[in-house]
């Protein structure tokens, strides 16, 4: 049973989500339809123009692009499940803050704002397999952070980052779809065969030791989640309630919307998947939520580089729909 607890309010927005302006979307296809172009020629640039005007409400327009990384650590790192130090995800943070990831590069490229969330990253969550990872309030605190760190934007586009999030990532998979660690777990970072079978005991050692709790999806968030995921799920929920379109990124990013989703079917009607990534976890969990990803690079850096070259797409489909001329 639920108690009168910090996660009542989630799931009481989660259960009045605002449904997107079907309108705006039908008078883009209306415009593609009259412009200048063979009919469909322009292919999922249509729906994705069509699904930016539904969800924004207006004519398909990006103007404010904003790429945020939401940055934890995580305390099951210390079962040995990943080839880099928890100090590492500090280092990145500075990195993206100098101006030398990838990110930084693709965010000059498609002219979009770029923040990244460093989560308390001195204090990592607790070992999902010997406690819960979060508890409930710490757990709606940082999703609330999440929800109010999206102000300001038009395209919300979401990645993630952190030691050992993969792992994390398929813990919250395992515990809403099922099956045991070996199931959903990857090599992430570069994990040997070792490594990854220590990743799988992890995960099945956090279901077993959680099970009993694991049919609420919000218990499944701050038992086997972390801060990047609890924050990622309120900027989602924030971003709905804002008439904000979404473009996911990354394993642990589409945990965390996997977790709104088993709450509520239509949470992520006003999210695009960037990319498929060459975790076969996060594939799986793409296909679990019936959504088809914009792009097929092979990529698997993360930090939401997915994320930044999708944008780039949907601010041309954005364009194509407006700046077309019509047919005669």
């Amino acid at each position: 049973m639920t108690s009168a607890l910090p996660f009542d309010d989630f799931r009481n927005l989660l259960a009045r989500l605002p449904a997107g302006d079907e309108a705006a979307g039908e008078r883009v296809r209306a415009q593609f339809a009259r412009a200048e172009k063979p009919k469909g020629s322009l292919g999922r640039l249509e729906e994705v123009a069509a699904w930016l005007a539904t969800w924004s409400g207006r004519p398909p327009a990006v103007n404010r692009p904003l790429v945020a990384i939401f940055a934890g650590n995580h305390g099951v790192v210390g079962r040995r499940i990943s080839p880099r130090p928890m100090e590492a995800t500090a280092r990145a943070v500075e990195l993206s803050a100098a101006g030398g990831s990838a990110i930084n590069q693709i965010c000059l490229a498609y002219d979009l704002g770029l923040k990244v969330f460093d989560l308390a990253l001195h204090l990592p969550s607790a070992d999902m397999t010997r406690d819960a990872a979060l508890d409930e309030r710490g757990c709606a605190a940082t999703m609330a952070f999440g929800m109010e760190a999206i102000s300001g934007t038009d395209l919300l586009c979401i990645g993630d980052l952190g030691v050992g999030n993969s792992t994390v990532a398929a813990a919250i998979l395992a515990a809403l779809y099922g099956g045991s660690g070996a199931d959903w777990i990857g090599p992430g970072s570069g994990a040997d065969a070792a490594m990854v079978a220590r990743k799988a005991e992890a995960v099945d050692a956090a279901l077993a030791l959680h099970g009993s709790h694991l049919k609420d999806p919000l218990e499944v968030l701050r038992r086997v989640g972390g801060r990047e995921t609890a924050a990622i799920a309120g900027a989602i929920i924030a971003a709905r309630m804002e008439k904000i379109p979404v473009i996911l990124d990354g394993f642990a990013a589409i945990a965390a919307a996997s977790v709104l989703h088993a709450a509520n079917p239509h949470a992520l009607d006003h999210c695009l998947i960037a990319q498929l990534s060459t975790e076969p976890g996060q594939r799986q969990a793409i296909e679990r939520l019936a959504m088809r990803p914009l792009l097929d690079l092979d990529l698997s850096h993360g930090e939401g580089v997915g994320a930044g070259l999708a944008a780039g797409l949907v601010k041309a489909a954005a364009l194509c729909s407006t700046g077309m001329a019509a047919a005669l």
